[in-house]
C-alpha cells in the first residue's frame, strides 16, 4: 500500500536548497566524480541515496572560501560549476542540469534529478556584473550575498557590521540578480541585509539553508521578524538541518570546542581551501594534499576533552520544531528544506544523509501535516519561487535547449 509519504515524493520530490557535495569532491578526491552510482559511505551524498530520500531537485552549492581574493574566488567558482557538470555528464540517467522551473518539472518526469546551481557568497561575483550574468548562463540560480565574511557591499551575519546592510553597490546587484532571473539567497547574510534586501528586491527571496532564531538564537537563523516579511516577498526559507543551528546545546558544545582548540594552541578549524588538480595531475595524489584533515586523529588532549564533553546529538523532532514554527510564523507557502549535506560533519539521528528526507516528512506527517502541506514544503513553494523569478527578469539568461 502506497504510504502519504510516498504519494508526497511521488507528486513532488524534494527540491532541496543546499547540498555542498561539489566542495567534498574537490577536498576529497580532487574532484573526481567516480564511484557515486554505486555509493559512497564516507560522503552524506550518492545516487543511490538520493533516490531514497526522494530528491527530485537539487540545488547544488558551488561555494567557494569567502577568504580567497575575489578574482580567484571566480576562478575557484568556475571549477566548482564544472564539477556539476561533469557530475550531470558523468551520470546522464539520474542527473540533469536544469535552468529553469520547467525544466525542473520536466526532469521529474522523466524520473532524472534536476541539478541546478547555488553560489554561495557575493565575494564570487568580484563586483562584476558580467561575472554575474556569466553564471546566469551557466545554471546559477541563486546568489548567497555573502558567507561567513562580510562583502565591501553587504554585512554578513558571522561578521563584525560594517556596511550597515546594503550599501548602494549591494542594491544595485540585487537589481541585477533580479534582472538576470537569478535569486537572492538570504542565507549566512546579517539582519540588516536582509531587510534592505527584502525592501529592495523585485523578485522573491531564498533562504537556501536557515533555521529559526526564535528556537535558538543563533546568528546565522532567521528572527520572527524577518519571517514575517516572507509573504509580502513571496519568498521561502529552505529550513536546515544543520545542528549548530537546531540546537543551543550543540551550538554551546561547538563553542566550547573553539575554545579549547584556542587554549591547547590548536588550530581553530583543522579544515584549509583545497587546490583543485593543475593540467595532467592524477586527481588522487592532489586528494591526498588535503587527506590529513578528514583522516588525521584529533590532538590526544583534544581527544581527551571530547571524550569527558561528547557531542550532543539533535533529533528528528528538533528539526520539525524548526519547520512548524517557520509555517507558523511565514506560513505554509514559504518554507522548503535545505539540508546542508557534505557542508557539515555531522547531521542529526534519523537525517545522516540525503536519504533521510522521509523520516522528516513522516514525523510531520505524525503532526498532522496535510499531503498539500507536505508538498509544499519539498517542492512547490521553490518551483513557484523559481518561476517567478523567471517571469520577472529582464531577459532571459539561460539556454533555451537544455542539455540532456
Amino acid at each position: 500500500m502506497t504510504s502519504l509519504i510516498d504519494e508526497v515524493l511521488l507528486s513532488t520530490p524534494v527540491f532541496d536548497g543546499h547540498n555542498d557535495l561539489p566542495v567534498a569532491l574537490r577536498a576529497r578526491y580532487g574532484y573526481s566524480v567516480e564511484g557515486l552510482a554505486d555509493g559512497r559511505p564516507d560522503l552524506h551524498t550518492d545516487l543511490p541515496r538520493l533516490r531514497a530520500g526522494g530528491v527530485g531537485a537539487q540545488f547544488w552549492s558551488v561555494y567557494v572560501s569567502s577568504g580567497l581574493p575575489e578574482p580567484e574566488a571566480v576562478v575557484a567558482t568556475l571549477e566548482q560549476i564544472d564539477a556539476v557538470y561533469r557530475l550531470a555528464a558523468r551520470y546522464p540517467d539520474t542527473l540533469r542540469i536544469a535552468y529553469t522551473a520547467a525544466d525542473v518539472e520536466e526532469a521529474f518526469t522523466e524520473g532524472r534529478i534536476a541539478s541546478l546551481l547555488g553560489v554561495e557568497g557575493g565575494h564570487s561575483l568580484a563586483e562584476s556584473p558580467g561575472v554575474l550574468r556569466s553564471y546566469a548562463r551557466l545554471g546559477v540560480r541563486y546568489v548567497t550575498l555573502t558567507h561567513n565574511d562580510n562583502t565591501s557591499w553587504a554585512d554578513s551575519a558571522t561578521d563584525e557590521p560594517a556596511v550597515g546592510g546594503l550599501n548602494d553597490t549591494g542594491r544595485a546587484i540585487v537589481a541585477e540578480l533580479n534582472r538576470a532571473g537569478v535569486l537572492v539567497d538570504l542565507s549566512h547574510v546579517a539582519e540588516s541585509t536582509q531587510r534592505d534586501a527584502l525592501a529592495v528586491s523585485g523578485s522573491p527571496v531564498l533562504f537556501s539553508h536557515s533555521s529559526v532564531q526564535a528556537l535558538n538564537d543563533h546568528p546565522r537563523n532567521v528572527t520572527d521578524e524577518v519571517l514575517e516579511l516572507l509573504p509580502g516577498n513571496g519568498g521561502v526559507i529552505q529550513l536546515t538541518f544543520v545542528p549548530y543551528f537546531i540546537s543551543a546545546d550543540v551550538a554551546d558544545w561547538s563553542r566550547e570546542l573553539q575554545a579549547e582548540r584556542e587554549r591547547l594552541g590548536l588550530p581553530t578549524s583543522p579544515w584549509s581551501w583545497p587546490r583543485a588538480p593543475r593540467p595532467g595531475e592524477d586527481p588522487a595524489r592532489v586528494a591526498e594534499e588535503h587527506a590529513a584533515a578528514f583522516t588525521a586523529p584529533p590532538d590526544d588532549r583534544l581527544k581527551s576533552w571530547l571524550d569527558d564533553h561528547p557531542r550532543p546529538e539533535v533529533t528528528v523532532a528538533q528539526v520539525a520544531d524548526h519547520v512548524e514554527h517557520a509555517r507558523e510564523v511565514a506560513g505554509v507557502g514559504h518554507i522548503g528544506l535545505g539540508g546542508d549535506y557534505d557542508g557539515v560533519d555531522h547531521q542529526p539521528t534519523g537525517l545522516a544523509d540525503v536519504s533521510g528526507y522521509p523520516v522528516l516528512l513522516r514525523e510531520l506527517a505524525d503532526r498532522g501535516w496535510s499531503r498539500p502541506e507536505l508538498e509544499a514544503l519539498t517542492g512547490r513553494n521553490v518551483l513557484r519561487v523559481l518561476r517567478e523569478a523567471e517571469e520577472r527578469a529582464a531577459e532571459p539568461l539561460w539556454p533555451t535547449a537544455p542539455l540532456r
